[in-house]
């Protein structure tokens, strides 16, 4: 069993080796060579061990990789700070601008999509020969149907797209977390059969408050404490660390108390990204601040690319499995393109959004 020291080095050492690579000889985008370089080398390991599965040569690395709760790295330590240092670098005003769309594509096009997805599954998983309750159909498009806030922000760093779809973009991945957990709750309990499951319509409105507005109202009251935590004072190492700071506590109060940890963090970001550069720092203080979210930004984008290429190590699929992962793929593509494309034909909303872009956000739609 691997320390914790010894995981660090390992990943970051594959991370720093992987990224040279790429940057020397492969055209890709950083974190896209990391993943894809990532994947090929599992998929070539998988191919070794099945040719000589006496040897057991990469034993090692599959029981290094077994050691990591995925879901804990990503949910309870890299998500809170990559999603801060996304909305860090929103510009408000613009997002302010395209609000409507935002919300639209946050809230009906990702419950559609949820549905959708669902129902196409369901009767997927059918005709393929592994059937499974419709309930269990909804949890996956719950699961599947809004977009990673971390993949959309890392790949507009590297493609050129008008302004205001760029910021519709932005806007959706940070903000259909919400939403999206608040679907997914209600399903799984509706699933497996808890009366949590069985929520009348007042009862959904009252989670989605609570649960997405409740994030959003912490994010913003311990943004503004730090906002003017940094305000009072000028000193660049202190102000780095009240950034720090607000970003583990807000996320660990929000477990804590039950509210959408992500939506805080976001709200936070956008805060202070908007009123610190104006008020509260100097010219000294931004180079360090933007400076350091930029860096953390990178490698933890770095880090887990590589871990979900290197995830195919340890994956085990059977045939009928393997093919039903396949089939779901156009089924997302699908619903997607049939959800952010409804609301262009609603009267007054299709005013603010262009028919135009309904194939970009299909495609732009990434999942993590």
């Amino acid at each position: 069993m691997l320390s914790i020291l010894e995981m660090s080095a390992l990943l970051l050492t594959l991370s720093a080796a992987l990224g040279w690579i790429n940057h020397k000889f492969l055209p890709m985008p950083h974190t896209i060579g990391l993943l894809t370089m990532s994947v090929a080398a599992s998929l070539i390991m998988v191919g070794i061990d099945v040719m000589m599965p006496h040897r057991h040569l990469f034993e090692p690395l599959t029981n290094a990789l077994l050691q990591i709760d995925f879901n804990a790295v990503v949910m309870n330590g890299m998500l809170a700070f990559l999603l801060f240092a996304g909305a860090l670098h929103v510009d408000v005003r613009k997002l302010a601008s395209r609000a409507v769309p935002v919300v639209v594509l946050a809230t009906f096009a990702t419950i559609a999509s949820t549905f959708l997805v669902g129902f196409l599954f369901w009767q997927a998983a059918g005709l393929v020969g592994l059937p499974l309750p419709l309930s269990w159909a909804l949890v996956f498009g719950a699961l599947i149907s809004p977009t990673d806030p971390v993949a959309v922000l890392s790949t507009l760093k590297n493609v050129n797209v008008p302004a205001s779809l760029e910021v519709e973009m932005q806007g959706e991945s940070l903000f259909n977390d919400g939403v999206g957990i608040v679907v997914f709750t209600i399903l799984l309990a509706f699933a497996i059969g808890e009366p949590g499951g069985k929520q009348s319509a007042a009862g959904v409105a009252e989670l989605l408050v609570v649960e997405a507005g409740g994030g959003v109202l912490l994010g913003l009251i311990t943004g503004y404490i730090a906002y003017w935590g940094m305000r009072l004072i000028d000193d660049y190492a202190i102000e780095v660390l009240i950034s720090l700071a607000l970003v583990t506590a807000t996320y660990a109060l929000a477990q804590r108390i039950h509210v959408s940890g992500p939506l805080a963090v976001v709200a936070a970001g956008l805060l202070i990204g908007y009123r610190g550069p104006r008020d509260a720092m100097s010219d000294r203080t931004q180079t360090y601040v933007f400076g350091l979210w930029t860096l953390i930004d990178e490698v933890l984008n770095s880090l887990l690319f590589l871990l979900i290429g290197l995830e195919v190590l340890i994956l085990r699929l059977d045939p009928l499995a393997l093919l039903l992962a396949t089939v779901a793929v156009p089924i997302v593509i699908v619903s997607r393109f049939i959800a952010v494309g409804t609301p262009v034909f609603i009267p007054r909303i299709n005013r603010l959004m262009s028919r135009l872009n309904v194939v970009f956000l299909t495609w732009a739609g990434i999942r993590g």
